[in-house]
């Protein structure tokens, strides 16, 4: 294993927690598209195009697509910053 894929790996486990941890929703959906696109780097370093493609595309792309709609039709974008605003 080299240099390169154990990096890989420690910030998958970094995303995967910081997703866990993360209090505020958008944050929270920008570290999922970094861990999709680094698994799509991972899977590319395997030598295996099709699975990079299709993470890139499916994880990081169509599924935060959904998720950013979601946010925005629940109105969870704009009450995450209005709260902040309210704090200061």
């Amino acid at each position: 294993m080299s240099f390169v894929h154990i990096i890989l790996l420690g910030m998958l486990i970094v995303c995967a927690l910081a997703v866990s941890l993360t209090r505020h929703l958008l944050t929270s959906l920008i570290v999922y598209m970094a861990y999709s696109l680094i698994m799509a780097v991972i899977w590319m370093l395997m030598e295996s195009p099709d699975l990079a493609i299709t993470e890139a595309a499916v994880g990081a792309g169509i599924t935060s697509i959904l998720f950013f709609v979601t946010l925005k039709k629940i109105r969870a974008i704009r009450e995450e910053g209005s709260h902040e605003q309210a704090e200061k």
